[in-house]
Order: C-alpha cells, then structure tokens, then sequence
C-alpha cells in the first residue's frame, strides 16, 4: 500500500487554474496534490542577442522554489549571488521541454520567458512546472494572435510531465515527497501530446533497475501524460 493509499497507477488529484497573474500574458497555477506552482509567461518582444537578426524567436524557463515551500526554510537563492545546480537543471528542462512543441520561426523574433515559482513542494515540483507552463505559453500565444501580432499559433501539440519510481519494489505512478525520498529508482518523463518522448530522466537511487522496471514506468509515465494532456485540453477549450 503506498503511503497516500492511491493505487500504483493512480495520479495525485490535478488542477489547472487559467489566468492567476494580472500582469502576466499568460498563467496557470498547477497543483499536483501539494505540490503548488505559480507558472507566469512573459512577452519580450526581442529574442536573446545570440539569436537576433536570425528570423525566429526563443521559449525559455526561470525556476525558484520560495523559503517555506517545504518543511523547513530554504535561503533565497539570489542571496548566494547564483542559482544553484538543481535549479540550472530543472529551468533548462522546462524551457528544452516547451521548445519541443513550438514552431520557433512562426514566433517571430520575440522571446517568451515562463517564471515557474514554487509555493509549496511535496515532490514533482519539476513535472508539475511543466505540465502548468504548457497552459501559460498557450494562453501568451493566444493573447499575440489575438492582437495579430503572430499569424497562426506556435504550439504543434501539448506537452506535459510526470515522475514514477520503484518504491518498495513496486512500480508507482507520481511520487510525493514521502515515496520520493524512499524510491529506489526515480524517474521523471517528458511526452507530447501525441505520444512522442522529449526527455527521459531515471536514477537508480538505493537499487539498480532491471530493463522491465523501466517499461514499467515508461508504461506508467504514459497513462498518467495521457491524463494530464487530456486535463490541459480542457482547461484551455
């Protein structure tokens, strides 16, 4: 029995709220159980220097995670002058997950930068960033064909994440903070809308994993996208 007493292919109870920053051209508030992120899409209308002048745009990520999002305070990580390793991982996973599904040249050259705060952890806080992020870039797209600023939209098709692990033997969809910290292996899976893989990340934590344990997950992985796309279709119409 998992400690959340869910069944092992059971998905956390999910939501997506539209349109929670005033400001922001796009946003969603994504809950994976307690897992809340805060997903802000911004328009600047120039790409990155590197890019300039070469007729296409750019989607990029910034990730944080606030001091009491978890059981204890975390320093701000501005105070050490850097982001930490994690952190560089998880925003260029974000910002290399949303760029699989966007037709970069029919952005125009203009950047669209997704800030994904985390309010409060409780394990899955990179996937949850993802999933919410696709519904705050869609909503910035939407707002530029609104106003033509771009002809047709951007986005090919959805993109969304989940992690699964082996926890006390037992291959389980969507790990918490508890299974998380206890899984043997862990593992966190980015996927289209349409099936396609865009990234692929499992680590043997405490025990190696045999290649079936892998399709396992993979096969978990794939329902629990499956549901997660089928719940951003219908928070955005």
């Amino acid at each position: 029995m998992r400690p959340s007493k869910r069944a092992l292919d059971q998905m956390r109870a999910v939501s997506l709220e539209r349109n929670v920053a005033r400001f922001a051209e796009g946003s969603c508030l994504v809950k994976f159980g307690e897992t809340h992120v805060l997903c802000a899409a911004s328009l600047e209308d120039k790409p990155p220097p590197w890019l300039r002048g070469q007729g296409r745009g750019w989607v990029t990520a910034e990730y944080s995670m606030l001091p009491r999002a978890t059981q204890t305070r975390t320093r701000r990580e501005v105070t050490s002058g850097k982001p930490s390793g994690r952190t560089q991982e998880i925003q260029r996973l974000i910002g290399r997950s949303l760029r699989a599904v966007v037709d970069l040249q029919a952005l125009g050259e203009r950047q669209i930068v997704i800030d994904c705060d985390v309010l409060q952890a409780d394990g899955g806080t990179r996937t949850a960033a993802i999933t919410g992020a696709w519904v705050a870039l869609h909503d910035c797209l939407k707002w530029m064909h609104g106003r033509s600023m771009i002809r047709d939209m951007p986005l090919r098709d959805h993109v969304a994440a989940v992690s699964c692990g082996v926890y006390q033997g037992l291959s389980v969809l969507d790990l918490d903070y508890i299974e998380d910290s206890g899984a043997h292996t862990d593992g966190n899976f980015v996927m289209t809308g349409g099936g396609a893989l865009v990234e692929v990340q499992a680590t043997a934590e405490g025990a190696t994993f045999t290649e079936a344990q892998l399709g396992e997950l993979m096969a978990l992985a794939k329902k629990g996208i499956g549901e997660l796309v089928a719940l951003q279709k219908q928070t955005v119409g």
